[in-house]
């Protein structure tokens, strides 16, 4: 029997809110190591997006190196995969795998092709042995795909999608010629899976990422055992599978996590068969909180903060302070405020989340303009347009006033 821990998208190095975030990730890795220990793990999966940054800081990489090297040290029979993600530089990531690899440790961030271009599905195949050296598992080690490094499928709907499905299913039969009776197979992955529930900061992702990237889960051959995937924040399976999953970041990403519980997934493999999946839930070293509830007036919000008691805790565990406010219209010196309450409370203020009351005016229905309507918009029209977009509500006397002063000055200067 051997015991798998799958974790995913660590974010070394990310700043939440220009906040930097170097307690909580030595905390979470600090747990990791007694929680291998503890749970007797023999083969640790790191699905993509271990660091934040293509081009890490140097305090990012001792970070992830040291844990590795106590990893080790700490359990001499632990075997490390680790895979890139599409925050990760593939090539960076792998640079010392000729090194780590003599400490059980295999890093996959390329994907090697022969003369021909044709993938070399070897060097993707890792080989999971027990304490006596006989192989009893096969892991597809797949990182992010880029485009050039899966099969490129002619006349199709999707080339990303059909495309990485092919990977997946030529990976497969490469892996199930070398496997023999009794030994069981497992991928990685760092991809969004089709029906995958989103964060916030996923969201975000997904537009940069295209929004044609989703993979079915009939993409993991039905005899795959366990399919350890990242890139979605959230922790959760997929397609209804048990073994198809998302183990979710460490970290909370976003204030939507609030009372969100993050975790890593555990599970043993003996004889072909998955047994015991269980999942531990990670303790949170700085917690997230939102004030008020819902969005509200400024006068509530600030009697909100006013009533907030001060955090008992030092400067690395004081809680990262989202405010949700509702306006009327535009607020100067709306931080400035919020800080004043906010002093020797002892909250990192991270966010001022504003949103604008509904106006009594009915606004204007969305239409197409096409060039010649948009030729004959006055300045004072476009800025009434953005204003009520912006604000729901109908621009202010004074600063209309305002505005046509210095229009008018443009206009006498250019004469």
């Amino acid at each position: 029997m051997i015991r798998f821990l799958h974790t995913a998208d660590w974010h070394i190095g990310q700043l939440f809110h220009e906040y930097d975030r170097g307690y909580e990730h030595r905390q979470f890795l600090d747990w990791l190591l007694e929680t291998l220990i503890a749970e007797q793990v023999g083969v640790l999966l790191i699905s993509g997006d271990v660091f934040d940054l293509s081009n890490p800081s140097a305090a990012s990489i001792k970070m992830f190196y040291s844990f590795l090297n106590q990893a080790v040290k700490r359990n001499s029979d632990l075997q490390i995969i680790i895979t890139a993600g599409n925050h990760d530089s593939a090539s960076r990531l792998e640079s010392p795998k000729p090194l780590l690899e003599s400490s059980n440790i295999h890093i996959v961030g390329l994907i090697e092709k022969d003369e021909n271009g044709i993938i070399d599905y070897s060097k993707i195949t890792i080989p999971i042995k027990d304490k006596d050296g006989n192989i009893q598992v096969w892991c597809i080690a797949v990182p992010f795909l880029r485009m050039g490094d899966y099969p490129s499928i002619p006349d199709c709907a999707n080339p990303y999608a059909e495309g990485i499905t092919s990977f997946y299913k030529e990976a497969y039969e490469y892996v199930a010629s070398k496997k023999e009776s009794g030994q069981a197979i497992i991928a990685m992955g760092h991809l969004h899976a089709q029906q995958a529930e989103v964060s916030d900061i996923d969201k975000m992702e997904r537009l940069i990422m295209g929004g044609v990237e989703c993979i079915s889960a009939a993409a993991f051959d039905d005899t795959i055992r366990y399919v350890a995937l990242g890139h979605i924040h959230k922790a959760q399976r997929i397609g209804g599978k048990e073994h198809i999953r998302y183990s979710g970041s460490p970290l909370p990403m976003s204030f939507s996590e609030t009372n969100y519980k993050h975790q890593v997934v555990v599970f043993d493999i003996e004889n072909d068969h998955l047994e015991e999946l269980r999942t531990i839930e990670i303790p949170v070293a700085v917690p997230l909180k939102r004030v008020p509830a819902v969005h509200s007036t400024l006068a509530e919000v600030l009697s909100s903060l006013q009533q907030l008691e001060v955090f008992e805790g030092d400067i690395h565990t004081a809680p990262y302070l989202e405010v949700r406010v509702l306006l009327e219209g535009p607020e100067p010196g709306l931080r400035h405020k919020v800080e004043e309450v906010l002093v020797g409370k002892n909250f990192r203020l991270s966010k001022i989340d504003v949103r604008y009351s509904t106006s009594t005016m009915k606004s204007e229905e969305n239409a197409i303009v096409n060039p010649e309507q948009l030729n004959e918009l006055q300045p004072l029209e476009v800025l009434h347009k953005v204003y009520q977009s912006k604000y729901n509500n109908p621009i202010p006397e004074d600063l209309q006033k305002l505005f046509q002063e210095v229009a008018q000055e443009v206009n006498e200067s250019e004469v």
